[in-house]
């Protein structure tokens, strides 16, 4: 079976898109190929990888791309939409691939303490965590927590 391929894209590939990547890549069990991207090229968020690490998931390899890095090289079956300004100013992806749009609030903007801000980070990773679990098992894939 062919994978599918499913783009995630946020402001900045920062945070969301990199959150729901690496879950796809884990829970799709080979079933998906997952990419993100931002509206702009950004750096993955220190608190970003840092709440990842808590539960297990290093995001060794990944990196913050522009969504112009996919534009004419790739096609998608999903583009998903993690945040609403990405909603607005995502292009016309090439191909037949379906659009999504789960709409999570951008943790990094967030202001407090430390461990204010974490906690942030914390709750919408584990938003997202359940959104992919959710979606992949309607896909009628299985998941390593199932």
């Amino acid at each position: 079976m062919e994978k599918i391929n499913v783009l995630f894209l946020c402001t900045g590939n920062s945070a969301r898109s990199q959150m729901a990547e690496a879950f796809l890549r884990s829970y799709g069990e080979g079933n998906f190929e997952a990419f993100s991207a931002g509206v702009e090229r950004s750096i993955i968020n220190p608190y970003t990888r840092r709440v990842m690490e808590e539960i297990g998931f290093n995001l060794e390899g990944q990196y913050s791309k522009s969504m112009n890095e996919y534009l004419s090289t790739d096609h998608f079956e999903y583009v998903v939409t993690v945040c609403d300004d990405a909603a607005k100013n995502c292009p016309v992806f090439p191909g037949d691939g379906k659009r999504l749009h789960w709409s999570f609030d951008d943790p990094a903007v967030f202001l407090g303490t430390e461990e204010l801000r974490l906690s942030k980070f914390r709750e919408i990773r584990d938003l997202i965590k359940e959104k992919v679990l959710s979606w992949v098992m309607e896909q009628g894939g299985t998941t390593s927590t199932s």
